[in-house]
């Protein structure tokens, strides 16, 4: 009697893709270091209180140097700085996923509508879109955030609709790779609609390069928050944001560093970190890498 072999089992696209992120150490660093400043984000309360010493002011402890009180040291106005940056965190990260989110839905749909139908559509959508990509996102983002006025909300939807250009030619190009393909083919003839082709099969197969565009985009948005509020286009004191506090102690940078170099290490921690998700991002999803 022959020994029946068991059959080994495949594994899933996605734990092929997961299985390669993690040989690849700076990426695995980078999620990380973003899944603490979500928990930061997240339980920023817990660690800091908001109203005792992230903006009350206390005047007979300002400029105070890093110590174990005050592990980040004191603004100009006695505040910690610590605080300020934890509870800026959360400011961030909301802004840059909602910032990125509308730039995704915006730029996916318009995206996709050009590249599935193609003619007509692709070129009225695609020429339109050129005329935004040939204005710099900031100074767009600039231009959309004064004509609605400072406030977080419209400087979520000003860094979202500087970013809706990228978005659209990444997803239209990912669906000109596999509109024409067999199984798209297959799903016209036997009746299926084109919103349904569209969502069920061309977009879940076009995700590689959309995913990798909004982690990578994650970084420049932020980087984008941050400089609305350091020219007094976004948030606004005493609310605690990482672009406002380089803002407010500029001029105090020479007798008191620790005033930038904290908030700007923050910016750059979290903008290096999205960026080595991206590059571990797409290393993974490219078939061709491996």
């Amino acid at each position: 009697m022959k020994q029946r072999i068991p059959r080994q089992k495949r594994r899933s696209q996605l734990a092929e893709v997961f299985g390669r992120l993690l040989k690849n150490r700076m990426a695995i660093i980078g999620l990380c270091v973003l899944a603490m400043l979500a928990l930061v984000a997240v339980f920023a309360n817990q660690i800091a209180d908001y109203d005792t010493v992230a903006i009350q002011q206390n005047y007979t402890e300002r400029f105070l140097s890093p110590s174990l009180k005050h592990p980040f040291g004191t603004d100009e106005f006695g505040r910690d700085i610590f605080a300020r940056i934890v509870h800026g965190t959360r400011i961030s990260m909301f802004v840059g996923i909602l910032s990125v989110s509308i730039s995704l839905t915006l730029g996916g749909t318009l995206g996709a509508i050009a590249g599935y139908y193609g003619g007509a559509f692709d070129n009225v959508i695609m020429r339109i879109l050129d005329v935004m990509l040939a204005i710099p996102g900031m100074l767009l983002a600039i231009a959309i955030v004064n004509s609605l006025g400072a406030s977080i909300p419209n400087m979520m939807i000003s860094v979202g609709i500087s970013g809706v250009p990228g978005f659209a030619r990444i997803t239209r190009a990912a669906l000109l790779s596999v509109k024409d393909q067999e199984f798209i083919e297959a799903s016209r003839a036997i009746g299926a609609r084109d919103h349904t082709i569209i969502l069920t099969h061309v977009l879940p197969n076009s995700l590689a390069p959309i995913i990798v565009q909004a982690t990578l985009k994650a970084g420049t948005t932020i980087n984008t928050v941050a400089s609305l509020s350091f020219i007094g286009l976004g948030v606004k004191a005493p609310t605690p944001e990482w672009g406002a506090m380089l803002s407010g102690s500029r001029a105090f940078i020479r007798d008191y560093p620790h005033l930038v170099i904290f908030p700007g290490l923050a910016i750059m921690v979290v903008i290096l970190s999205l960026n080595l998700l991206g590059d571990g991002l797409r290393d993974a999803l490219d078939p061709k890498l491996h």
